[in-house]
């Protein structure tokens, strides 16, 4: 699958109901070598900025779990192995930044939520046409199948 892809996957299990970090982390199951459930269930705390607290957006954080899983390190002395995913760890954050202002949940959604916390609203048409989420989680999907396949 190629980037826009992955992006259009991303982007339809979002509009499905799984939460931001979910929707991204599920379109790379085959690169992860996740099932859907170990992806849904690992991704299930990263929505709405990690619990809904509004910190790093879950699609950014997805985009780190699967840059993890695919090129990341198991052994805690692997000194250049850390610094490299690292470094392609920033590198992503800044693409994600670059194109979207920030990589930080509240900041993302200044104008269309300002209170954190609370109860996850329900998916109605109306929640899909004033949030951009959607929108941030087809840009993760495509960000990170790029730099899969750079």
């Amino acid at each position: 699958m190629d980037s826009t892809q992955k992006s259009q996957l991303a982007k339809q299990n979002f509009e499905a109901g799984y939460n931001c970090a979910q929707s991204v982390l599920l379109a790379f199951c085959e690169e992860t070598g996740l099932t859907r459930d170990q992806a849904a269930l690992l991704a299930s705390t990263f929505g709405g900025g990690m619990g809904r607290m509004r910190e790093v957006c879950g699609a950014v954080s997805a985009i780190f779990m699967v840059e993890g899983l695919v090129k990341g390190y198991s052994d805690p002395k692997a000194k250049e192995e850390k610094a490299a995913v690292y470094a392609r760890v920033r590198m992503l954050a800044d693409r994600f930044r670059e194109k979207n202002h920030s990589i930080i949940c509240r900041e993302l959604l200044i104008d269309t939520e300002t209170i954190p916390g609370g109860e996850p609203e329900a998916r109605t048409k109306e929640y899909y046409e004033r949030r951009p989420c959607g929108c941030y989680v087809e840009d993760a999907a495509k960000l990170i199948a790029e730099a899969l396949n750079a």
